[in-house]
């Protein structure tokens, strides 16, 4: 973990927070795809923000609980968040450059709530992610081969 550094100190708690929090809004903002706490880390030090990975954790953590931000787990447990619509969506994720697509999925809600009633669920939420590879990685990939 990276601690905060000498240049950040005596300065108020929520001054740094706050010059913090812009930063990983930032980051945020700045792509599409779902990128885990480690990616913005990396490009926060590019840039030459001084933001430490329990900082982007915590942060990510709670605009994750706020809603502000989707999540998606990946296949190796690791958790990636991405800044999205506040309308119910799913998403089409391309597996090798991360590139995500919202879509709506009318089909999926009538599912869910069919089997879920079919054995007595109520109250029931879910999320839909399909996974898969983008047009443009196609190619390249088509291109190497």
């Amino acid at each position: 973990m990276t601690a905060v550094s000498d240049d950040l100190e005596g300065r108020a708690p929520q001054e740094r927070s706050t010059r913090q929090k812009r930063a990983i809004a930032a980051a945020l903002d700045s792509s599409d795809a779902f990128r885990s706490a480690q990616d913005i880390y990396t490009e926060l030090r590019a840039r030459g923000e001084n933001v430490g990975l329990t900082t982007i954790y915590n942060q990510l953590r709670a605009l994750a609980e706020a809603g502000e931000l989707d999540v998606l787990r990946g296949d190796d447990g690791e958790t990636h968040y991405r800044r999205c619509g506040t309308e119910h969506h799913h998403h089409l994720v391309c597996s090798e450059c991360g590139r995500t697509v919202e879509v709506e999925g009318p089909e999926v809600e009538r599912w869910a709530s069919r089997v879920a009633a079919e054995h007595g669920f109520v109250e029931v939420a879910h999320t839909v992610e399909v996974l898969g590879t983008c047009a443009s990685c196609a190619r390249k990939k088509a291109a190497h081969s």
